[in-house]
């Protein structure tokens, strides 16, 4: 069953990580019709103009599911191989809380150790 979650603006960067390339966007698209396997996802974007290596694949699959927006949900054993991995999307929809989290202090990063900013000239 896919979750609702909110994040706040100490989260924001996870979830911008794992969210920033189109590819991403295609696995969790094709996630969204139910389960698929490794394999699947494969041969989905190999038609869908976002072919990827394996080892790039596993990346993506990686990155997703370090943020939680997609889960292993089983494995499939064929043909006596190694079992793949079966994915399922977790997340259907994040909401952001603007107001929730803290604020980075911008100024103390670009100024002198005292937080002054830094003059040129």
């Amino acid at each position: 069953m896919k979750k609702d979650i909110e994040i706040t603006l100490d989260e924001i960067n996870e979830y911008s990580r794992a969210l920033h390339c189109p590819t991403r966007w295609e696995i969790i698209h094709f996630l969204g019709e139910g389960e698929k396997s490794t394999g699947e996802i494969r041969d989905h974007l190999e038609t869908s103009c976002h072919s990827t290596g394996e080892q790039n694949l596993y990346y993506h699959l990686s990155e997703l599911n370090s943020a939680g927006i997609i889960d292993r949900a089983r494995y499939r054993e064929e043909g006596g191989g190694a079992p793949e991995k079966v994915w399922k999307l977790s997340v259907g929809k994040i909401t952001i809380d603007l107001l929730g989290g803290e604020l980075r202090d911008e100024c103390k990063n670009k100024g002198d150790k005292n937080g002054k900013r830094k003059t040129s000239g």
